[in-house]
């Protein structure tokens, strides 16, 4: 008997595995970043000191991010093609997965522009100080009210886009968790049932 295309199989499982690992990679890496990398130089006793030192541990886990990033697309395209059946049969799973797919990719614009304002803020932090400016900051994201005025702007700009990743990186995982339910049987007679009988 041959495999339908919603049948489980080793594949399935594998893409399933690869996308929640790295959605998992995604998450957590943003969320040590924001309460660990961001806040670790602030016993430093140079400003300066506290950007490099954030710009640094960025630097070195941009590529191991990126890579989850870019295996959570992969196979979630994977997973897209081995549920097309169910999602023209069961009601609102297309909807949900579509929903996904946008919370995803636009998950990944918002890294590409926190990863963007951090380069700023250090290339700005390196001028002012090779210039000779006291560059005097709380941390990497937080400016103090003698923060040279640039460098405080796009500290702010990385500051909410480093907090808005992690809701949408999280946003993906529940819905991903969301489409995983839609497999169950009962959810499946459910969803196929308002699908074919839109008034009952």
């Amino acid at each position: 008997m041959g495999k339908g295309p919603d049948s489980p199989s080793d594949n399935h499982a594998l893409a399933q595995a690869v996308h929640d690992l790295g959605a998992a990679l995604w998450l957590g890496g943003a969320v040590m970043g924001v309460a660990g990398v961001n806040k670790a130089g602030r016993r430093l006793p140079q400003g300066i000191d506290r950007i490099r030192v954030a710009d640094s541990a960025w630097s070195r886990f941009g590529p191991v991010e990126w890579a989850g990033i870019a295996a959570m697309l992969g196979a979630g395209l994977r997973l897209t093609q081995v549920g097309k059946g169910r999602m023209a049969l069961q009601q609102g799973f297309a909807t949900a997965g579509m929903l996904k797919a946008g919370v995803g990719v636009l998950g990944a614009a918002a890294t590409a522009y926190s990863t963007y304002t951090g380069k700023k803020v250090a290339k700005l932090a390196e001028e002012a100080h090779a210039r000779g400016v006291t560059v005097d900051v709380e941390d990497a994201t937080v400016p103090s009210a003698t923060t040279p005025p640039e460098i405080a702007r796009w500290q702010k700009r990385e500051r909410v886009a480093q907090y808005v990743v992690p809701v949408l990186a999280g946003g993906n995982i529940a819905l991903g968790s969301y489409l995983v339910q839609s497999y169950r049987a009962g959810a499946t007679a459910k969803g196929v049932a308002h699908r074919l009988l839109p008034g009952r």
